[in-house]
């Protein structure tokens, strides 16, 4: 989870001035958590915890307002009976990452991501972003090489990851679907030679940035870990609630590597 904090922490000063290069100061100045950290952690607390995901999304969002909420899901923060409408933005992928990681095994992906996906992102290409996104994750884990996810995604759902980035980047447009993120996003990470690569590969696209690295960053942390000094500075963004869900969330986890 926290290689996706990371990735939309790197991409906050990137979604509206892109810049097209892997040359940058990793965390420049101004960037800070966004909406899709937020969403993360809440629903990895979700999960957690056993409470029911839409109203502990709501609450977690209330509770660090001013973050980035997209105009549809910023009014259903506020609803007093929270229904899902029908999105398939790529913020089902952003939050996600939670089902890869606590899920034993594929069918428990794919229902932990449309317990936390579908109280909002309910078309079905929101479901499959999202499903996508936490399958790679924990195929990740289980120590699938990154040609083997890629061709598994390829098969199971159906997206187009033949491009790679220098392909990619020139043409590339601001876009907040699943249906093009979600594929540039794992292109990013599964071409990428370690986590650092990954969201540099992200960020350099354009785009969403924020999103796209976020989701790229997810993948990567499974596929390679997160060098020390770089998950250290990540954390150093973080407030405190959030970071005790982290450790909470690591601990977790962890004990399921064990």
């Amino acid at each position: 989870m926290l290689g996706a904090l990371i990735g939309d922490i790197v991409g906050s000063i990137y979604e509206w001035e892109n810049h097209r290069s892997k040359d940058f100061l990793l965390f420049g100045p101004g960037c800070d958590y966004t909406d899709d950290s937020v969403c993360t952690v809440a629903l990895a607390d979700a999960l957690l915890t056993g409470v029911d995901p839409a109203r502990h999304l709501q609450a977690w969002c209330r509770r660090h307002p001013g973050r980035g909420y997209g105009g549809m899901f910023a009014q259903w923060i506020d609803e007093p009976e929270p229904v899902a409408y029908n999105s398939f933005g790529n913020g089902a992928a952003m939050r996600v990452s939670a089902a890869g990681w606590l899920a034993d095994d594929a069918q428990a992906v794919a229902v932990l991501s449309d317990r936390i996906t579908a109280i909002t992102h309910s078309h079905p290409e929101g479901l499959k972003g999202a499903r996508a996104t936490a399958h790679a994750i924990f195929r990740a884990r289980q120590g699938a090489d990154a040609d083997q996810i890629q061709d598994e995604i390829i098969a199971s759902f159906g997206y187009d990851l033949s491009s790679t980035v220098d392909e990619i980047r020139p043409y590339y447009q601001f876009n907040e679907t699943c249906q093009q993120t979600v594929p540039e996003a794992l292109i990013c990470a599964l071409s990428a030679t370690g986590f650092e690569d990954a969201i540099r590969n992200a960020i350099s696209i354009g785009g969403d940035s924020d999103t796209i690295a976020a989701i790229a960053g997810s993948v990567a942390e499974a596929l390679f870990g997160i060098p020390p000094g770089i998950a250290a500075q990540g954390r150093s963004y973080l407030p405190r609630d959030m970071l005790e869900v982290l450790e909470r969330f690591e601990g977790v986890t962890r004990r399921g590597r064990a």
